[in-house]
């Protein structure tokens, strides 16, 4: 079955209205939801300079009273950094105030601002990040669970606050070298594929990361999703200059966090425009779109969940509002 989603992009430019951007996300939600959207996600960061960006936390608890039946999701949360039954608790709570359609998203983050804010060392971060992911699952599997680490102590704790989902909502692992799509598949229900990679690059780790579910023993997941940068005008020429300085936006502050130090080997970014979109964004008109779409799916053929971000940092609302009717009404109905 494949699924179209929103990635909602909440990064704001400095002196933009933090509550106008709020009322923004909530006429984006309530559009999607009414036009058959499937999934809403959300990221996490900390210490987002030069953005704006509010907790996702409890705006993804605002937002899920919009959400229809939609799923409503955080991808990523920075697991390394939160304590386990924190993760947990606020799960389970979004999973009850979703009525049981809350996906967690965890992942590791790349940035030194976040580690050093928290006290965390880099050094370490997979230790908790793995550590995370363990107790999370065992408390909202119902274990009473004794641990000790040098970072959490449980002498035989169980979660009260318990999510709907059974055995557990589910654990989409963020990753993008190939020791940490390896990882993905040993510990998560699915990987979360990232927004900012090459279609090649993909292509061979969405192979890499069968092969070692299949060694492992464990079924391929049912649902396999793409976060995707797009931008979609009625004119194919609109959409790229139209789209260029609000991406360029993002992607410059991603540069500047270090986000392409992360890229497996074979992958890299240009900087040139039109460059770095081959084969990682999706732009043009509805006609266009389709095609370059088309071809993600006959490459890609397992990935059958799609989350567009179709917002970025300073972009105006009546952009997000009509790429998000062109996706449902122009595309949707002609892919499959």
């Amino acid at each position: 079955m494949l699924r179209f989603g929103i990635f909602l992009n909440k990064q704001y430019l400095a002196g933009e209205s933090p509550v106008q951007r709020i009322r923004e996300h909530i006429e984006q939600v309530r559009l999607a939801r009414d036009l058959g959207f499937d999934t809403v996600v959300m990221g996490q960061h900390f210490l987002s300079a030069p953005f704006v960006e509010p907790s996702p936390v409890p705006l993804l608890a605002r937002l899920a009273a919009e959400s229809g039946t939609m799923r409503m999701g955080i991808s990523i949360q920075l697991g390394a950094l939160l304590p386990p039954v924190e993760v947990a608790e606020i799960g389970a709570t979004l999973d009850v105030i979703t009525e049981g359609r809350f996906i967690c998203g965890l992942g590791i983050g790349y940035r030194k601002e976040e580690y050093d804010a928290f006290g965390v060392p880099m050094a370490d971060r997979v230790r908790r990040f793995e550590e995370c992911v363990m107790l999370v699952r065992r408390l909202w599997d119902g274990e009473t669970v004794t641990y000790e680490s040098p970072t959490c102590t449980l002498n035989g704790v169980a979660l009260t606050m318990r999510p709907l989902q059974q055995p557990h909502p589910p654990i989409w692992i963020a990753a993008n070298s190939d020791a940490a799509v390896r990882r993905a598949a040993r510990m998560g229900d699915t990987w979360a594929v990232p927004a900012h990679g090459a279609m090649p690059a993909l292509k061979r780790q969405v192979a890499l990361y069968q092969a070692e579910r299949l060694k492992l023993g464990l079924p391929l997941p049912e649902d396999v999703p793409l976060r995707r940068d797009v931008y979609l005008a009625p004119q194919a020429a609109t959409a790229w200059t139209e789209g260029q300085p609000f991406m360029d936006t993002k992607y410059d502050a991603y540069r500047a966090w270090g986000q392409d130090a992360v890229l497996p080997k074979d992958d890299h970014w240009a900087t040139e425009f039109r460059e770095l979109a081959k084969d990682r964004f999706i732009i043009g008109d509805p006609a266009a779109f389709i095609d370059e779409f088309q071809r993600y799916r006959a490459e890609m053929p397992d990935v059958n969940h799609y989350l567009f971000r179709v917002q970025y940092p300073g972009m105006p609302q009546e952009f997000i509002l009509r790429a998000i009717r062109m996706l449902a009404e122009q595309v949707r109905p002609h892919v499959n």
